[in-house]
């Protein structure tokens, strides 16, 4: 062998030169000197005075007493310390791997027993240098000179090499053949100084301990060949599900590529189909214990196929309780259910059945203890049974909230009398009020044998988004329902505000400002307008109000009225930040109404913030798939321009965010709020084909977000005229269109035909255009409007009719005059939005617009402006 048996004594090394050349020349250098000195004494004896050299002996005597004495007391050592010196040489005589110790220039210094029989030198002339015996090969003088150079940067190493033969051609226990050796150095500096003098050099032949390690990967390797080529499949997996390790066998029946698997880079969760993961997360074992269950589920086959498989896994848990490691054997059910027959073969796959329905089952006792559950219920029923609660007779109750136990115990007491028909029990969750189930309790007849206590089987389903439809339709139904009721109080309003201010109108003409009436009625006008701005408002949530859309850039309208929201927020301690999007889409809405949205919105987030705050105005660009993430109900996923108006004031409580919309409904006092603002921003954006939504936390803000659709510019058809018209349609509102101040309203004759069913209305307006100089006609509905104008030969310049009136209305009574007088002009009064029946005209129809309610002005501006057109 090369290395020293641990029973070897301590053998003298080849070659010492570390202490005894430095003794010995001093013990020669001290015995010259002394010579000399007393050959100089008996060479002058006679020339010198003797007292002279009885001085001299004197004090050679006294030196040598006090050398003496110091060394008696230990003051003085003849000879170094041999403790400390003995025991380093005893280790590295003893030493079982060869040791060499060289100065910086390579000369050896100490060579160890262990050395020399390691390369074979029996002799100190025989030992050579490491150089001398590494250099024959490329290998091991690589190894060297990599050692060597990390000497000199005051670095330790090491470095292993082969040799095609021993050193010296030794011959050892493993023969003669190829030889491993690991050479180590390290630099020693002598005391007080960093510079390194000697080199320490230990070289060992690890052939044996390299023969070890490749017997034991061969080992390893064939116990892996034979864990991968198993007639099972097997898996290893992390705390966190990550699988590790899977072998051949599974990988080939799931059809998975291992040389593409790295560990980690899959999860059980990749693997089980179905629900089966619920059975496997439901294996819990208790701290610092295993557990090992057996599992009947499907796993999932590259191809998306399911392989029904039979599954034992173990599950560690670490001391704290955490989920451990786990390991899973697996074989298929064909496989298992070979010998079983046809029984077995059923009973797997009932199983299967059992656990991939997406309902979650669970049978009970009478006393509504659980017995058995599928994967489903406990995936769905996770945070409140286990399967260890299961196992330890946990009660159905546990997934039901307090107020909706009785029921389930009423339902439980008729499935033991085994009644058909048991009422279906609705239960929030537990810990989740958000959270709704509907649980199904079905009798059992016919107990088996496998569980006799058996009285009901419990069918759960989770309604949760269900709810939210059915609570988002009945919002929208109440908010449709308080709209077409509001739209019908404002049409009946615009009607009576029509004719107080029509009547004011008239009155005023005949007043002059110095009359003590005439404040009065400047008063009743002014409250008219204001009652008029409320219709308005009414009509706005209606979504019934006329709108003039236009193709806008949000960052142009933003930008335009900024200065007028910092007007409004001065002196409230809010500071105003906007934030606009780069490049925004073009949208479709109309301008005014628009701003009316945000300035209401900015007022309202001033409002909600009396010491002060952050108002952040935000646009940008939604592609489709980004508002489909924000998963808003009722919002499709297309592109988007998105306006935000973010305050961070005292937020809306959940409890009133549901109503916030609704007219008249306000948090303010009595006297500062209509209740009207939200309803009419609601009904704006609604009616410009948007969506708003709020989002808001208590003591922290709110945000709304405004979400209009994207304009597409249309390519416009080609207008093709036939005899000087116009082959496309061409509506035309008039109003608000203004006459210039100079141009004369009245002393225009013509004829005019007023239809209107509001009395009150319909004698205001002919008594106003009377005034104008026109001939009027009046008539109370559609039905006598065609006998007038039959009557007058279709001798009318103009007729102006109401849109909602009985027997026939405005639409219907335009389509049959234009039968028989295709060019008469017609002048539509609504108080609802002209699109609301326009839709229901030809698309050649040409008509004007007055919305209500009107003054007399207007009314006349209207006519006066359609008489004037081409037609």
């Amino acid at each position: 062998m090369t290395r020293l048996q641990a029973g070897d004594t301590r053998r003298a090394p080849l070659i010492d030169r570390s202490a005894q050349s430095g003794l010995g020349l001093r013990i020669v250098l001290l015995a010259l000197t002394l010579i000399v000195a007393a050959a100089a004494i008996v060479y002058f004896q006679a020339s010198l005075d003797s007292e002279l050299v009885l001085g001299l002996l004197g004090i050679l005597a006294m030196v040598g007493i006090f050398f003496l004495v110091s060394t008696v007391i230990g003051f003085v050592s003849v000879m170094p310390p041999a403790s400390a010196d003995t025991l380093a040489r005893g280790y590295l005589d003893s030493h079982p791997d060869g040791m060499l110790i060289t100065d910086i220039r390579g000369r050896v210094i100490y060579a160890n027993a262990a050395y020399g029989q390691l390369t074979g030198a029996t002799k100190a002339t025989e030992v050579q240098t490491l150089e001398t015996l590494l250099s024959r090969s490329d290998e091991s003088n690589e190894a060297l000179y990599k050692l060597t150079n990390a000497l000199r940067e005051k670095t330790e190493g090491q470095e292993e090499f082969r040799l095609l033969r021993p050193f010296g051609g030794a011959v050892t226990g493993s023969g003669s053949g190829a030889h491993w050796y690991r050479l180590k150095a390290r630099a020693l500096a002598t005391q007080g100084t960093q510079k390194p003098e000697l080199f320490i050099w230990q070289i060992t032949d690890i052939t044996a301990e390299r023969e070890d390690q490749e017997r034991f990967f061969k080992e390893l390797q064939n116990a892996i060949d034979y864990l991968d080529h198993a007639p099972v499949g097997f898996f290893s997996a992390g705390r966190k599900g990550e699988i590790f390790y899977i072998n051949a066998t599974l990988a080939e029946w799931l059809g998975l590529d291992l040389a593409t698997f790295t560990p980690g880079s899959m999860a059980i969760a990749d693997l089980v189909a179905g629900e089966g993961l619920s059975l496997i997360n439901s294996v819990q074992a208790e701290p610092g214990t295993k557990k090992t269950e057996a599992l009947d589920l499907d796993m999932r086959r590259s191809d998306g196929r399911s392989l029904p498989v039979h599954l034992v896994h173990q599950v560690r848990s670490t001391r704290d309780g955490a989920p451990g490691e786990s390991r899973t054997v697996i074989l298929t059910r064909q496989a298992s259910a070979s010998g079983d027959g046809a029984a077995t073969a059923a009973s797997m796959r009932f199983t299967r059945f059992f656990n991939n329905t997406p309902m979650a089952i669970a049978s009970v006792d009478g006393e509504g203890r659980i017995l058995r559950t599928n994967a489903p219920f406990l995936k769905l029923f996770s945070d409140l049974v286990s399967r260890d609660d299961v196992d330890q007779g946990a009660m159905i109750e546990t997934v039901l909230a307090k107020l909706e136990r009785p029921k389930m115990e009423a339902a439980l007491a008729a499935a033991r009398d085994r009644q058909g028909d048991i009422a279906p029990i609705d239960s929030r969750h537990p810990g989740d009020e958000t959270r709704h189930f509907r649980f199904y309790v079905n009798a059992v007849i016919d107990q088996s044998d496998e569980a006799p206590e058996e009285a009901a089987i419990v069918y759960a389903v989770e309604v949760t988004e269900q709810k939210a439809l059915e609570t988002q339709m009945a919002q929208t139904q109440k908010m449709n329902a308080v709209g077409t009721l509001a739209g019908g109080i404002a049409h009946d309003f615009n009607n009576v505000l029509t004719a107080i201010l029509l009547s004011s109108d008239h009155l005023l003409l005949q007043a002059r400002p110095s009359d003590a009436s005439f404040s009065d009625l400047m008063e009743i006008k002014r409250n008219a307008n204001r009652a008029a701005v409320l219709v308005r408002q009414l009509l706005a949530f209606s979504r019934k109000q006329t709108l003039r859309p236009a193709i806008l850039n949000l960052t142009d309208v933003i930008g335009d009225l900024r200065m007028l929201v910092e007007r409004l927020i001065s002196g409230t301690n809010v500071k105003l930040t906007v934030e606009y999007g780069r490049d925004l889409w073009p949208v479709k809405t109309d301008l005014s109404q628009f701003e009316q949205v945000l300035i209401n919105l900015c007022v309202n987030a001033r409002d909600a913030m009396p010491e002060g705050g952050a108002l952040t105005i935000r646009t940008r660009n939604l592609s489709s798939a980004e508002v489909g993430a924000f998963n808003y109900p009722g919002m499709p996923a297309e592109e988007m321009v998105a306006v935000e108006v973010a305050d961070t004031g005292t937020g809306i409580p959940k409890e009133i965010m549901d109503k916030i919309f609704e007219p008249f409904f306000t948090t303010k006092e009595v006297g500062k709020g209509t209740g009207l603002g939200l309803a009419m921003v609601y009904g704006i954006v609604k009616q410009s084909g948007g969506f708003i939504y709020p989002e808001s936390e208590v003591g922290k803000g709110t945000t709304f977000r405004i979400f209009l659709p994207r304009h597409i510019p249309e390519v416009q058809p080609t207008v093709v005229e036939v005899d000087g018209a116009q082959a496309a349609a061409s509506a035309a509102p008039l109003a608000p269109a203004k006459a210039p101040e100079q141009v004369d309203l009245t002393g225009k004759s013509a004829v005019v035909l007023l239809v209107e069913d509001e009395e009150a209305v319909r004698r205001g307006g002919k008594r106003m255009l009377e005034t104008r100089g026109y001939t009027v006609h009046e008539a109370g509905s559609g039905v006598e409007a065609l006998e007038i104008i039959e009557e007058l030969n279709g001798e009318v310049d103009i007729v102006v009719s109401d849109v909602v009136m009985p027997e026939m209305d405005g639409p219907s009574l335009l389509k049959e005059i234009r039968k028989i007088y295709p060019d008469m002009k017609f002048i539509f009064v609504s108080g609802y939005a002209e699109d609301a029946f326009a839709r229901n005209l030809p698309e050649d129809a040409k008509f004007g617009f007055l919305p209500k309610p009107f003054s007399l002005k207007q009314l006349a501006e209207a006519v006066w402006d359609m008489l004037g057109q081409k037609d």
